[in-house]
């Protein structure tokens, strides 16, 4: 089976089957990376200065300089994005410490950076999830970076795959909501739409802020996790699910599309992707 994509590898257009990293380099010996999931939407990047600056925050989190400027990134992603000649894509930035000799330490090697973009099914509008018991560490050095060490998410959420759900919801260390596998997460309770704060562990999402921006009844708190067994209403965001609220939680039925607040943010977002596509 084949399928459409591009690659841009280091400073040019490559073919996918030639786009070749190293197996000395750190991202893929230790992890030693960040990057960005972006919707192409129409044939365009969504919120692409939102990620960008992202990505910049990340990279300073891990101590990596990025090797483009702003302005020569976007333009790579324009050249991957017509190449890959998608409609509807997921693209990917990923930037790493580059080459460097077996173990932690870092080298003195230029960073690699991988621009790539192929198909992007749409999820479901709505979905279920299941919690996990395995929290994340609001006080690790690294929280709130967006990292390519995603080992502790692949695992829960092959936990919540293993009984047909698509995300995993997980604590933080103190007992509070943080964060899906791959996703931010709003609760509805007595029509407040809240979703944790950046301190609480949480990865500042793209579409969580502008849920936050939009709707005038979201706003930031921390949520203990028993709270989720009363919420009216639970809602995942993220860049390539936009909006998609809960059919079901840990088995107990939720409004899913059905919820008007979920009904109210997915118009939003929509509304917000038809007129800007960068906001």
């Amino acid at each position: 089976m084949t399928w459409r994509s591009a690659v841009w590898l280091n400073g040019a257009l490559v073919p996918p089957e030639d786009a070749v990293v190293s197996v000395f380099d750190h991202g893929f010996t230790v992890g030693d990376g960040v990057f960005e999931t972006i919707k192409v939407v129409g044939g365009r990047p969504f919120a692409l200065r939102r990620h960008i600056e992202r990505l910049h925050r990340s990279a300073r989190g891990l101590g990596l300089a990025a090797p483009l400027g702003d302005a020569s990134l976007r333009a790579a992603v324009d050249a991957v994005v017509a190449a890959a000649g998608l409609d509807l894509a997921r693209l990917r930035i990923t930037l790493t410490a580059g080459v460097t000799p077996l173990g932690s330490g870092r080298g003195e090697s230029e960073p690699t950076l991988v621009i790539a973009a192929g198909p992007l099914v749409p999820w479901p509008a709505e979905t279920t999830a299941v919690t996990v018991p395995w929290p994340c560490n609001e006080r690790s050095a690294l929280a709130g970076v967006k990292m390519t060490s995603y080992a502790e998410n692949v695992v829960a959420l092959a936990e919540a795959r293993k009984v047909g759900a698509s995300e995993a919801i997980q604590p933080n260390t103190a007992g509070n909501l943080c964060e899906g596998t791959g996703s931010n997460v709003f609760v509805v309770r007595e029509g407040e739409l809240l979703t944790p704060p950046m301190l609480a562990g949480c990865l500042a999402g793209v579409t969580r802020a502008l849920v936050l921006e939009l709707l005038p009844e979201a706003d930031e708190a921390n949520i203990p996790m028993a709270a989720l067994a009363e919420a009216d209403e639970v809602l995942l965001t993220s860049t390539t699910r936009d909006v998609q609220p809960l059919r079901m939680l840990d088995g107990r039925s939720l409004p899913g599309v059905d919820g008007p607040v979920a009904r109210r943010a997915m118009a939003a977002i929509a509304d917000l992707q038809a007129r800007d596509l960068d906001p």
